[in-house]
């Protein structure tokens, strides 16, 4: 007989005579709602001698096998034929997904001399074969499991099963996995998500390469392969390291790229991540001077061959398919790229500075933070905006010729907004992430923590959010000209070095 077949049969018997068996509809009840995950503690589910289960009773609390005196027996039976089907109702819905699992496959094993044929993906966003879903790249993850997590992006309406393919070449094995998939919740009204596809390991060999494959049987073999990174856990090298999604639309900012970029050495930063999809060709020459310094890597992101992007983070019915030029699966890669390599990450645009108010660096900042909060990996810093078309009066030096804005000439600030809150920008311990979004992490195994801005803020220069404000109505800051002199100095030296 089958858990459903026989979970029908006993509570048929159960309901047989409602009378009689009042007591024992009670007790299996309480049994069944025990095997469910419950938090209730022990005492909260038994009687005083462990057995006998507690039903409230207009607010009361009674026993089932209580005197009778003290409710009504028609009452009792009501309310016992009651809990009977609702506990029957559970059972069998708990029977259908136990019916339903169990005709999911294992951990498979296919065998044969070529059974990891076919090409290893080099691009940084690579089609599956349904042109639906997007791998950008597959990562160890052993924090809680042995787990490969697959980055990608998916519809979120259209979620199909897939199954992971371990290549064990030595072996001439492949090890099937059937793919959790779980679609982060920020897409901000797009269709198109970050996805994670989690493929439980198998504990048998050291895969290295993976494919994600539509079907799991024989005679079927994936044709994509993909490199399993962080197989090798380094031990964080870089204490800082800046995530920049995404370049798109022909930046060519020079002047504040540069600024920034030596405002972060300034601060503390060792690498610079960058995932570039186009930009104007002045600020290739600058790319390409820092790439060779070793401070930037460039992560091609060509997002718009795979689909409608908007410029935009909020969705509009315009027929785009994905947020900001692909802006969070990015910044999920990201972290996930540097989860070994770097003590912390930040997240935030090139036109946004993480700057310390009580402490010279980032260094300084967060050895603090982090004794204050010992248990927290994300650290939030409120975002203030400097509008970029109003200028300090005070003389500062200028580079005329180069194109872009010049930060040390805007240190007035907007207020606050009553009605809206400030969004914020994130300084992360990287092994404590799970999902992230843009300003805040969906999930994460620690703490978050939000910086007070008299602690440190985010320098953001850009258009106003209020441009209806005066120039008396602004906030003057000058907490970015405390680096003047050696930014100014900084910006000259890499100024004579480019040909611009």
């Amino acid at each position: 007989m089958g858990k459903q077949e026989g979970n029908i049969y006993v509570f048929g018997a159960l309901l047989i005579d409602w009378r009689q068996q009042q007591e024992t509809c009670c007790m299996v009840f309480s049994r069944q709602v025990q095997i469910a995950s419950s938090p209730m503690k022990r005492s909260q589910r038994t009687s005083p001698d462990g057995i006998v289960p507690e039903v409230w009773l207009s607010g009361r609390k009674r026993w089932c096998g209580g005197p009778v005196g003290m409710i009504r027996f028609r009452r009792k039976t009501y309310l016992a034929a009651a809990f009977c089907l609702v506990g029957f109702a559970c059972i069998l819905t708990l029977s259908y997904f136990w019916s339903q699992n169990s005709s999911l496959p294992k951990r498979m094993v296919r065998r044969g001399e070529n059974i990891c044929k076919g090409r290893l993906a080099s691009g940084s966003i690579s089609a599956l074969s349904d042109n639906r879903t997007f791998v950008i790249a597959p990562y160890l993850d052993y924090r809680l499991e042995k787990v490969t997590r697959i980055i990608g992006i998916a519809h979120h309406e259209d979620v199909r099963p897939f199954y992971c393919w371990f290549c064990c070449p030595a072996r001439d094995e492949a090890y099937i996995s059937k793919a959790l998939v779980a679609i982060h919740s920020d897409r901000f009204g797009f269709p198109y998500a970050t996805a994670d596809f989690l493929c439980l390991e198998t504990a048998d060999c050291e895969p290295h390469y993976v494919a994600l494959h539509r079907h799991p049987r024989e005679g079927t073999s994936p044709s994509l392969w993909f490199e399993i990174k962080n197989r090798r856990a380094e031990t964080y090298p870089v204490e800082f390291t800046l995530c920049i999604s995404t370049m798109f639309g022909g930046y060519n900012n020079v002047l504040q790229f540069i600024q920034s970029l030596e405002m972060y050495k300034l601060l503390g930063v060792q690498k610079v991540v960058i995932y570039k999809t186009s930009c104007g060709p002045l600020m290739e020459n600058v790319l390409e001077f820092y790439v060779a310094e070793g401070m930037v890597e460039i992560v091609p992101w060509p997002i718009t061959a795979f689909l409608n992007v908007s410029t935009e983070w909020r969705f509009k019915e315009n027929g785009t398919q994905i947020g900001y030029y692909g802006q969070i699966p990015a910044l999920n890669d990201c972290v996930y790229r540097n989860m070994y390599k770097s003590r912390y990450v930040l997240l935030n645009d090139i036109d946004e500075i993480i700057l310390p108010v009580q402490y010279p660096d980032w260094k300084a900042l967060m050895r603090r933070l982090q004794e204050q909060n010992p248990q927290a990996g994300v650290f939030l810093f409120e975002s203030h905006v400097f509008p970029n078309n109003v200028f300090a009066s005070d003389d500062v030096p200028s580079w005329g010729a180069v194109p872009g804005v010049d930060i040390l000439q805007h240190v007035l600030r907007e207020p606050d907004r009553k009605e809206v809150l400030n969004p914020r920008k994130m300084i992360v311990n990287p092994r404590k992430v799970v999902q992230t979004s843009v300003h805040s992490v969906l999930e994460a195994l620690g703490e978050s923590v939000d910086v007070p801005m008299e602690v440190a803020m985010v320098y953001h220069c850009r258009t106003p959010f209020q441009p209806y404000l005066g120039k008396g109505s602004l906030i003057r800051d000058t907490t970015l000209w405390r680096y003047n002199s050696s930014l100014v100095h900084a910006v000259s030296q890499v100024l004579r070095k480019i040909p611009l």
